[in-house]
């Protein structure tokens, strides 16, 4: 892959891959390998971390589409290979957390795709995406699960700040992007709850 060409984005999303598309690899150990790589990759690369999740659910079984969207991230991360995490020194200490769902996102199974990422002040410190573990009867009800993740998630970093000595006098942000319903900015006060 060190002579092909740079791709300006991790994954063609409208190609909806599934178990069936493409024809099966004759030898899927290279598959795995590499998707096994990528998944250490997101520790500093949180860009490429929902289109490794996506490609990584068909590592027993994987096809020559799969094979194709692996490739691409491979390309996408040639067009930037020092981009990583930025970890400020000037960051205020509030947290501050971004929610979505992608819903019915799985074309084999139709559940949902939990994405977050948390933030303290500039810094990014979490993110995850995360197919949902049961099935969403509508939208709203995968960004109510997707907000109900990402605020355990906030719990347990304010804990685990607190144990570190950093407390927090403000409450965390938990911002939502919902199709259905204009934006929505939930402030989660924490530090009560803590103390309660």
């Amino acid at each position: 892959m060190l002579a092909c060409c740079p791709s300006s984005t991790q994954m063609d999303y409208k190609a909806g891959l599934s178990a069936d598309t493409g024809t099966p690899l004759t030898d899927p150990s290279s598959y795995r390998r590499l998707i096994g790589r990528l998944i250490y990759l997101t520790n500093t690369r949180p860009d490429i971390a929902q289109a490794v999740h996506h490609l990584s659910q068909f590592v027993s079984q994987p096809t020559s589409s799969h094979q194709q969207a692996v490739f691409r991230i491979l390309r996408y991360l040639k067009q930037a290979p020092g981009q990583g995490i930025f970890l400020a020194a000037d960051s205020s200490l509030q947290l501050k957390a971004f929610s979505d769902s992608d819903w019915a996102g799985c074309i084999d199974t139709r559940r949902s795709v939990t994405g977050f990422s948390v933030y303290i002040g500039h810094s990014l410190i979490s993110w995850r995406s995360k197919k949902q573990p049961t099935v969403s009867r509508s939208s709203s009800e995968a960004e109510y699960r997707a907000l109900a993740s990402t605020a355990c998630e906030i719990q347990w970093l304010t804990y685990l700040l607190e144990d570190f000595r950093i407390s927090f006098t403000r409450p965390a942000l938990l911002y939502c992007d919902n199709q259905s319903a204009s934006k929505v900015n939930w402030a989660l006060d924490l530090s009560h709850q803590h103390s309660a």
